[in-house]
């Protein structure tokens, strides 16, 4: 645990100090974020920040390469998903600068859960009335899906400034413990890819919310949302490679389900938030990309709340949904509810106070 918290540490501290530099890089190459009709933020603001991201990512994993059990977590898979995760920072700079489609994104998108693919990383089963093994060309299909879905769940919920950032460091310290504390219950080793993917997560997300935070001075922009999107995913499908689901499954049903639905569970209001906008939009005879101004955070600023109590709110919501989901498979369900309750307390007490401030 110790070595994972300095990594952790570490991509947290590099982010932070690079961020700064990739501001004035965006800045010289034009990649702005106009003020357009549908956005909050007031005045041109730099992207690139998946560029900042993304170099903290390469050189944690440089330092951290030579501890004795994190150092045994690189390998074949974490290859993989560095080489994707460069792919589609590479795609998500290119539509920062220049506004790609949709089309091209999402073949972009795409190709980057091949490369996964390439290094064996895909789904091979699902705990279907027991377990269903996969025939090759469906577990690739399926993982492809988890992909894009992610990624386009962190992608959508990137509106307004810290939301992507804290909702997926929330999302990532929740993956962690279930990997983490997986690994110690049922003797699976604890040097695996997707404790080092979760922990560089959330060591870019903590490093880039002071530079991202209201009022931002710099956006993560469509490289940032598209990289923790596409982590978030990796780390899921590795850690299903991980499990022997017949030696759980035996004991204890959670821990074999949860590999596949925790990225859900922890995304589950960016996840909502995609929904009711594809939903909204083919009802309004519109793209399913088009973009509007009635996503969850835009509602809850009509309703009076400012930028920061916003974010606050819907960091709430995904810990009330991420954590119990977590907690429930290694502890009694009684002791999620409580952690759930509380939660939700404390959601409803931020809630009537930002309505009175207002």
């Amino acid at each position: 645990m110790r070595e994972y918290l300095v990594t952790l540490l570490l991509s947290a501290a590099l982010c932070y100090l690079i961020t700064p530099f990739v501001r004035t890089i965006a800045i010289r190459f034009g990649a702005m974020a106009d003020v357009r009709s549908r956005d909050i933020h007031i005045l041109p603001t730099p992207r690139w920040g998946g560029l900042a991201m993304l170099i903290a990512m390469a050189l944690t994993f440089l330092i951290v390469n030579n501890l004795p059990l994190v150092g045994k977590s690189f390998g074949h898979e974490t290859q993989g998903i560095f080489l994707a995760s460069t792919f589609v920072v590479l795609l998500g700079m290119a539509d920062d600068r220049f506004q790609l489609d949709a089309l091209t994104k999402l073949a972009g998108q795409a190709l980057a859960a091949g490369i996964l693919l390439i290094y064996g990383i895909q789904i091979l089963w699902v705990p279907i009335n027991g377990v269903i093994t996969l025939p090759a060309s469906i577990g690739q299909l399926v993982t492809v899906l988890i992909v894009l879905v992610t990624i386009n769940a962190v992608n959508f919920i990137d509106g307004m400034d810290g939301l992507a950032a804290g909702i997926v460091a929330i999302a990532g310290i929740a993956f962690f413990a279930f990997a983490y504390l997986l690994a110690v219950d049922y003797g699976f080793s604890r040097a695996g890819a997707p404790s080092l993917t979760t922990a560089i997560l959330i060591g870019v997300c903590v490093g880039f919310l002071p530079h991202n935070a209201h009022p931002a001075k710099i956006f993560m922009g469509d490289s940032g949302s598209m990289l923790l999107g596409l982590l978030l995913a990796a780390a899921s499908i590795t850690l299903t490679g991980q499990i022997d689901p017949n030696a759980i499954s035996a004991e204890k049903v959670g821990p074999t389900l949860l590999p596949l639905l925790l990225p859900f569970a922890v995304l589950a209001i960016p996840l909502a938030d995609l929904v009711l906008a594809v939903l909204r939009r083919i009802k309004a005879g519109k793209s399913p990309f088009a973009p509007d101004k009635e996503h969850l955070h835009h509602r809850l600023m009509k309703a009076g709340n400012s930028q920061l109590k916003t974010a606050i709110i819907l960091y709430l919501w995904t810990a009330t949904i991420a954590f119990p989901v977590t907690i429930s498979a290694f502890a009694p369900l009684w002791v999620a509810a409580i952690t759930a309750a509380i939660l939700v307390g404390i959601t409803i007490l931020v809630s009537r106070r930002s309505k009175v401030m207002t």
